[in-house]
């Protein structure tokens, strides 16, 4: 959806950087809903390729997992940027929580996005003290194009990985070739329990397939869900658009493993998946994996499969790449609740210049 130009981290001021007359608004809303009447938003929203860029899915993390709104928007002659925020006590932070993949702004796809990232940055200082954006990519530039939009209109920046996001890139083989490519445990372990194991994957959404996904999540080794409505009015969307995957694996005529995977975009998102800790010895979970693999490999023929954040062991025998996530962290130098922060990281830079000198 987003397709930032990468920037020079350092820049002299927003004002230097951004053209006169470049962006001639800032504003902010707390609700998407009427944007059918802004034709530049709805084509804005009406571009996005990923759940985490949709004004569903911020109004769904709203309604059912009590975060509040704050969409910072900026206006140019022919372009738009929109971020996804939330502000509380003079923090600024993103519209997710832990079923964010990914936070990134939405830019006008083939858009410099600096003029227009500035322009929000610099009016946000009005708003609050600290910045703190978690979970950024920079594959697209998002984190590179952030960082310097907030330097560049006066706040201090530091910018660190934070986490990570395994992935697999599947354009161009079957998925005969990609299981091939895996460690030669988990095809020994895929060999000897197939046969043992049933599964389906439906793309529509039924109210008695979820419940046996919540059943089987529940007596899983997953901790509790955080907000099991948000999920369920997800995946019934995404049955609705043609996206979901929700795999169920069976051993006899007994639910023992459950996936909810989604597909957009030639990128299949593995967002959920749980089994019976009792049913562990027939593998029903790599199994279950494997059908899903072989199913957006070869029938959706996407081109990515993305399996979150989180560096969790059991990733790699899947997936071959990770991409980091960034933290972007921003303090207002003209806000006196910022200044204790600022003088403790300026400290800490000078004790570690001296510690390398």
């Amino acid at each position: 959806m987003l397709l930032l130009g990468r920037l020079a981290p350092d820049a002299p001021t927003a004002e230097s950087r951004i053209p006169k007359g470049s962006v001639t608004a800032v504003e902010y809303l707390d609700d998407l809903r009427k944007a059918s009447s802004d034709a530049g938003l709805a084509a804005l929203l009406e571009s996005a390729r990923a759940p985490f860029d949709r004004a569903e899915w911020w109004e769904g993390l709203a309604r059912h997992c009590g975060l509040a709104p704050l969409y910072a928007v900026a206006r140019g002659h022919d372009a738009m940027a929109l971020l996804p925020l939330q502000a509380s006590s003079g923090t600024i932070t993103p519209l997710a929580n832990w079923y964010t993949f990914r936070w990134r702004p939405l830019v006008t796809p083939g858009t410099d996005p600096a003029p227009l990232l500035e322009a929000i940055a610099r009016d946000l200082r009005k708003r609050g003290w600290r910045a703190s954006f978690r979970q950024v990519p920079d594959e697209d530039g998002s984190a590179t194009a952030l960082a310097a939009a907030f330097r560049a209109a006066g706040w201090q920046v530091q910018r660190a990985v934070d986490d990570s996001n395994h992935v697999q890139a599947a354009g161009g083989c079957s998925y005969a070739e990609y299981l091939a490519s895996r460690p030669g445990p988990l095809r020994t372990t895929l060999k000897r329990k197939t046969g043992k194991v049933s599964c389906i994957i439906y793309h529509d959404f039924q109210e008695d397939i979820w419940d046996s996904y919540e059943d089987i999540y529940s007596e899983s080794w997953k901790p509790s869900e955080g907000s099991p409505a948000f999920l369920r009015e997800f995946a019934r969307a995404e049955g609705a658009a043609g996206r979901l995957r929700l795999g169920l694996a069976t051993v006899g005529s007994r639910p023992v493993a459950a996936q909810f995977w989604t597909v957009e975009g030639n990128t299949a998102f593995i967002h959920k998946l749980a089994h019976r800790e009792d049913a562990r010895a027939q593998s029903p979970g790599s199994v279950l994996s494997a059908a899903l693999f072989a199913e957006v490999i070869d029938v959706d023929r996407v081109t990515l499969i993305d399996f979150g954040t989180g560096d969790d062991s059991y990733k790699r025998d899947w997936m071959d790449d990770v991409r980091p996530r960034y933290r972007i962290e921003a303090l207002n130098p003209g806000s006196p609740r910022a200044w204790p922060q600022i003088a403790r990281k300026t400290l800490h830079r000078l004790v570690a210049s001296r510690k390398r000198g």
